[in-house]
Parts: C-alpha cells; sequence; structure tokens
C-alpha cells in the first residue's frame, strides 16, 4: 500500500472518528437541559471546536476571546445556525475585572454558569535562564492565574501533554501548575458536588502544523503510535463528555491525556534508553522539537 493510499485512509478514519464525536454529541444534548457554558480563548483551534460541539449539543455558550472578534462572532454565528444560543465577550482572563466582567455577562444573560471551560492560554517560551520576569509573568498570568480566576461551576481544565513530560520555558511549567491546581480544587470542591478535571492535549491539528515541513512532521508522527496529528473536535468530544454527561459525574481530580499513545511512548523511551542511550536516540524521539511551539491551547 502506497504512502498516498495511507494517507487517504488516515484522513478517513480520522473522519469518520469527527463524525463519531457528533454523533455522541447529539445524543448528550438530550440528556441535559440547556446548560450554560463559558468557553476561554474559544475563537480558535479547540477552544472553538469546544464551543462549536457544545453550542450544538444545545448548550448557552458564552464565547470568550482576547483579540480576534471577527472569529468568535463566526463561532456564536455557527452556533446559532444549528439552533444554539451564543454570545461574545471580549476579555483577558488573566484581570480580575475582566473575569468579573465575563461572568457577570454570562449571569444577566441566562441567570446561572453551569461548566467552566478553561481553554484560553499563549506560548512565549525560552530558556529559563535567558527569560525576562515580564516573559515568566505574561504566561503564568493567563496559563495558570486564569484557571485560578475562572474556577466554578462544572470545571474542566485545559492542560497540554508538555506539563506531564515536561520541556524548556514557562508554558510547561504553567500547564504543569494547572494539572496541580485541578487536583486541589476537585479535593475542595467535592463537597459542594463540583467535579475538576484536566484535558492534556497531544499534537493537534491547527495552522500552525499545517505548516510544518514533510521531514519535521516526519520526526513529530514517528512519536505518535497513532502516526497522525488529533483533530480539535476530538478534544472537544472529551470535554463535552466531561462537561455534560451523567456518566462523568463521578470523575473529579483527573488529568486525561489524549495525545494518540504519544505520553506512553514518551515512557517507552525513556525506559529504553535507560538500559540503552543508543535505543532512545533509535527511537527518533531524541529530536530539537519544541512540542510546546505546537501543542497549544
Amino acid at each position: 500500500m502506497g504512502e498516498a493510499t495511507d494517507r487517504r485512509y488516515l484522513d478517513q478514519g480520522t473522519k469518520a472518528q469527527v463524525s463519531t464525536v457528533e454523533q455522541v454529541s447529539a445524543e448528550l444534548a438530550q440528556k441535559v437541559e440547556a446548560p450554560v457554558v463559558v468557553v476561554t480563548g474559544a475563537s480558535r483551534g479547540i477552544g472553538k471546536a469546544v464551543a462549536l460541539a457544545l453550542g450544538k449539543s444545545g448548550c448557552k455558550v458564552l464565547v470568550n476571546y482576547a483579540r480576534s472578534l471577527k472569529e468568535a462572532e463566526e463561532v456564536c454565528r455557527e452556533i446559532e445556525a444549528s439552533g444554539g444560543q451564543a454570545l461574545t465577550f471580549g476579555g483577558d482572563v488573566s484581570k480580575e475585572a475582566d473575569v468579573e466582567s465575563m461572568i457577570k455577562t454570562a449571569m444577566d444573560a441566562w441567570g446561572t454558569i453551569d461548566v467552566m471551560i478553561n481553554n484560553a492560554g499563549i506560548t512565549r517560551d525560552g530558556l529559563l535562564m535567558r527569560m525576562k520576569t515580564s516573559q515568566w509573568q505574561e504566561v503564568i498570568d493567563l496559563n495558570l492565574t486564569g484557571v485560578f480566576l475562572c474556577t466554578q461551576g462544572r470545571i474542566i481544565n485545559i492542560a497540554s501533554v508538555v506539563g506531564l513530560v515536561g520541556n524548556v520555558g514557562n508554558y510547561s511549567a504553567a500547564k504543569a501548575g494547572v494539572m496541580g491546581l485541578t487536583k486541589t480544587v476537585a479535593k475542595e470542591y467535592a463537597s459542594r458536588n463540583i467535579t475538576v478535571n484536566a484535558v492534556a492535549p497531544g499534537f493537534i491539528a491547527s495552522d500552525m502544523t499545517a505548516k510544518l515541513g514533510a521531514d519535521f512532521e516526519k520526526k513529530i508522527l514517528e512519536a505518535i503510535p497513532l502516526a497522525r496529528y488529533g483533530q480539535p473536535e476530538e478534544v472537544a468530544g472529551l470535554v463535552e463528555f466531561l462537561a455534560l454527561s451523567p456518566a462523568a459525574s463521578y470523575i473529579t481530580g483527573q488529568v486525561l491525556t489524549i495525545d494518540g499513545g504519544m505520553l506512553k511512548q514518551v515512557s517507552y523511551d525513556i525506559y529504553q534508553s535507560s538500559s540503552s542511550p543508543r535505543a532512545a536516540s533509535a527511537s527518533g524521539f531524541e529530536t530539537s522539537i519544541d512540542v510546546s511551539e505546537i501543542i497549544y491551547t
């Protein structure tokens, strides 16, 4: 079977999986009654896919954005075209006043907030020894403090696998902090019957991955057992399950990876390298890939 044929079958498989996610979304819509959801960083990428999935499931969705008003309005139009309700809110979730205003906007419109999806994040990575305090603070403020400020309702935080495996710079540190905060808040809020979980995506298809060269992409895909990028809709399907499904009501304090088996491969490579340094090098995972530049939310 040729490479082109392999790629065609992979694409068909991915489309089938996305179709399945959408079918499950429709089934979930029958189990809930118009929950109110706030999705931060929802104008593009994973946040957009999550907002669309929840909106099409019958949720009332506040689409938060920082700068991309046009894109956020388009997300709202898509939700409304499918019969859902949506509104936009422009604001920086690292600023308490903006978060309070965002919450008030949702409360004034719909009277409650049932689910909070903390997705907004940025990367400004570099070596810590050369990093300015302002660069560190910018990433921590948005990626971690923003999650803290938006902690209410049934909560799903978008982390990243780099928070589990580590990487240079402040993005990985912030995402590891999100995972720690998830577990802390889950323990504190359990008595109020509020569940708190984190989703840690791996390499997800985006405008950035589309611009990678063939050689660079080959190295990345070799590190992923499923040998393809994830789709934003697949991440959205997992988030939707945690946010809406009654079957998720006993899940809390968890970090769920959705990475095509990449974390498993990393663990295997580390095991191999501990017994044979050459094996780790041969595995192809010892590359100069800065994953946090591509794994972003």
